[in-house]
């Protein structure tokens, strides 16, 4: 069916013979859609009261258009007419359908909104035609329109609302499907009483409805019922559904010698069509010999020969199935000579079933009594459990805090060794602190002396010699006074490595007149001694001041330090 129109066929003018119609003629209001590619669209001149429409050149490819957008109800229109009003548009317009709003531009162009989907079809006719206002020839009366489809946000919105709302009457729809097709509930168990017992006791012998009575009665069995006040009645209850055992054995056997008659009406059925067959096999193989073969056709030999392979086919798997059918039987006539019959089995003594009902309830007891003595072992094993969980979570908890007492003392004794060293430092420093004031007083001392020294030479004009016997004293006092501050400060070798290690140095800066830099020295030491460090190095020579000195060379980044060997500088020659 068209999008436009429901029910238009658009091949009937083909079909039929008859010409073309105007869409858009006054009054008609109807266009079709859009015949076949292989059918070459016919457009006429369209009148209006105030403009005609012109088509465009047949010859011409047909306006392009955008994709349509879901729910589309607005359409646009450009190439209007300068002189083209709103109420133009509207009475050229209108012939597609009802229009709900027209927005019209400035410029050439305008959107049209329709109140259905299938009258943008039939604007998007008018798209190609050439619109002219009047008679005029005037180029602002004319314009040839183009018409596309426009994306609106209200159409959108109501295409999504129609989308919902069918989604929601397919939801409803597939709903009542699936609860008419459901299974139906079963029905609902009554609680137990005595009256509720006695009418299903009464029930329970009732073969037509046994089955209802017996899911009830195993039910109430389940959901603990049973007491010591209800076993009888109970008892009585599970008696009558015993009751039926024999009706249900007698059904079987029934059903049983029905399907054996039908199986034997079925054997004698079977083997009547193979005989059947078998005849129908013969007469091809009878049409298949000389005397009859000779006198048909090439065709006809053709379609017999099917024929018979086809029946042959047929006949083979029948007596196959026949066959299989009677080695059936014989496997069952076996199995009946070495068990018992059914029938045989129903025979069996009251007395006995008696007496194994007598057991079955006996054994029943014994299971209960252990199933209690299960249960307390079990309550018994849980408190246990329990008991010694507590236990090994006391035990953890007693090495946990032991593991933090040992810490804690730990840390204590390292925070006690740490003061230790502390007030020993600081012992040092304030030793370190007298021995510079005593050094400055001592400095201040001998300036004054120099002073006097200096004065009375002025005076009295003592000779130079003096003052410099003078200047001797004070330069070896604070000489002596530097280098017993360097022995304090200094200490001795620890170890014989280090004796051994001052001795390799030594020998090697020696060698070296000008000096070596500390990764040069460890680089060689390195050789000798792989875990050595250079930073080792650097403390050992900083401890021994008068052997080693350390002297800077370079300027700016040309910097470098470097370890001298200054051991022989303090001998002095007489």
């Amino acid at each position: 069916d068209s999008i436009c129109v429901p029910g238009f066929d658009p091949s009937l003018n083909v079909m039929t013979g008859i010409t073309p119609i105007n869409p858009m003629i006054p009054g008609l209001g109807l266009v079709p859609p859009p015949p076949p590619a292989e059918v070459a669209v016919v457009k006429e001149i369209i009148h209006c009261k105030s403009c005609t429409l012109f088509p465009q050149n047949p010859n011409l490819p047909p306006p392009s258009t955008r994709e349509r957008p879901p729910g589309c109800k607005t359409v646009f229109v450009g190439g209007l007419p300068e002189n083209a009003t709103e109420e133009i548009i509207q009475e050229v317009f209108e012939q597609c359908g009802d229009i709900t709003a027209i927005r019209k531009s400035k410029k050439n162009f305008c959107h049209i909104r329709f109140a259905e989907e299938f009258m943008v079809d039939k604007a998007i006719y008018l798209s190609g035609y050439r619109m002219r206002l009047g008679s005029s020839t005037d180029k602002k009366d004319s314009g040839r329109l183009h018409v596309d489809f426009a994306q609106a946000r209200d159409d959108f919105y109501e295409w999504e609302c129609k989308q919902r709302m069918r989604a929601r009457e397919e939801r409803h729809r597939r709903k009542l499907e699936e609860d008419r097709l459901r299974p139906p509930s079963p029905p609902a168990i009554m609680h137990y009483s005595e009256h509720e017992a006695a009418l299903l006791a009464e029930k329970l012998k009732d073969d037509s409805k046994f089955s209802e009575a017996i899911t009830v009665l195993l039910s109430w069995i389940e959901r603990g019922e049973v007491n010591r006040r209800s076993a009888n009645q109970f008892y009585s209850m599970v008696q009558s559904a015993n009751s039926h055992v024999r009706r249900l054995m007698n059904e079987k056997a029934t059903h049983e010698q029905e399907m054996e008659e039908a199986k034997e009406t079925f054997k004698n059925a079977l083997t009547g069509i193979l005989t059947q067959f078998e005849q129908i096999v013969a007469v091809f193989n009878a049409s298949t010999r000389q005397k009859a073969w000779d006198h048909f056709s090439k065709a006809q030999r053709k379609n017999i020969d099917i024929w018979r392979k086809h029946s042959e086919e047929l006949r083979n798997a029948q007596s196959e199935q026949l066959m299989g059918i009677r080695r059936e039987e014989e496997m069952e006539m076996s199995d009946d000579e070495n068990c018992d019959s059914p029938t045989k089995k129903m025979r069996v003594d009251e007395s006995a079933l008696a007496a194994q009902a007598y057991a079955l309830k006996e054994e029943n007891d014994s299971l209960r009594w252990q199933l209690d003595a299960y249960r307390n072992e079990v309550e018994l094993l849980k408190q246990e459990k329990e008991q010694l969980f507590r236990t090994e979570e006391n035990v953890t908890k007693d090495q946990q805090l032991q593991f933090l007492q040992q810490t804690m003392q730990g840390m204590q004794q390292q925070l006690l060794t740490i003061q230790e060293e502390l007030n020993n430092k600081k012992s040092e420093l304030e030793q370190a602190k007298e021995e510079q004031s005593h050094t400055q007083a001592l400095l201040k001392v001998l300036q004054e002396q120099l002073k006097g020294t200096k004065e009375s030479v002025e005076t009295n004009g003592h000779s130079h010699e003096d003052t410099n016997e003078i200047n001797v004293l004070t330069v070896a006092l604070v000489n002596q006074d530097r280098e017993s501050n360097i022995e304090k400060r200094s200490q001795g070798l620890k170890s014989e490595k280090e004796a051994l290690l001052i001795g390799i140095i030594s020998t090697f800066l020696h060698v070296h007149p000008f000096g070596a830099n500390i990764e040069y020295l460890w680089s060689y030491m390195q050789q000798l001694d792989s875990k050595i460090s250079a930073n080792e190095i650097e403390m050992l020579l900083m401890r021994l001041p008068r052997m080693f000195k350390q002297e800077f060379t370079g300027v700016g980044a040309t910097l470098e330090k470097r370890w001298k060997l200054c051991a022989f500088e303090g001998i002095k020659t007489p």
